[in-house]
């Protein structure tokens, strides 16, 4: 069974850093974009930074110049360095991929269970 384990989230002041890891495991043939979102309490989930296979990326735009992402697809990881946090940052992170399980010839979604990220003085 494939699955998303995000790790690194916690609690930081403001202007503080912190590095979310997410590791995919199972039987994966290939891994095609994978991403952070964020949800924030009573607001929907919304999309932080994206990476696809090609390395080529996307941020919102609250985030540009803060966070970065990368990816090591030898060990099918996706991270998120975030600098200058602020306490609008505090969410619930979620990873996301878009991957094709060893066996099954097409892309699924698969979802982390989220890591609680809070900045806060």
């Amino acid at each position: 069974q494939v699955q998303l384990v995000e790790s690194g989230g916690g609690l930081v002041q403001p202007g503080g850093s912190l590095r979310l890891s997410c590791a995919a495991s199972g039987s994966i043939f290939s891994i095609n974009a994978m991403s952070w979102y964020r949800q924030a309490p009573g607001k929907q989930r919304e999309l932080v930074a994206a990476i696809r296979s090609s390395g080529s990326t996307d941020y919102a735009d609250s985030v540009k110049g803060r966070f970065t992402i990368s990816r090591d697809n030898a060990k099918n990881t996706v991270y998120l360095q975030m600098n200058s946090l602020k306490p609008e940052d505090t969410a619930v992170y979620f990873c996301n991929a878009d991957l094709m399980p060893g066996g099954l010839y097409r892309y699924i979604e698969v979802w982390g269970q989220g890591t609680l990220v809070t900045v806060s003085s």
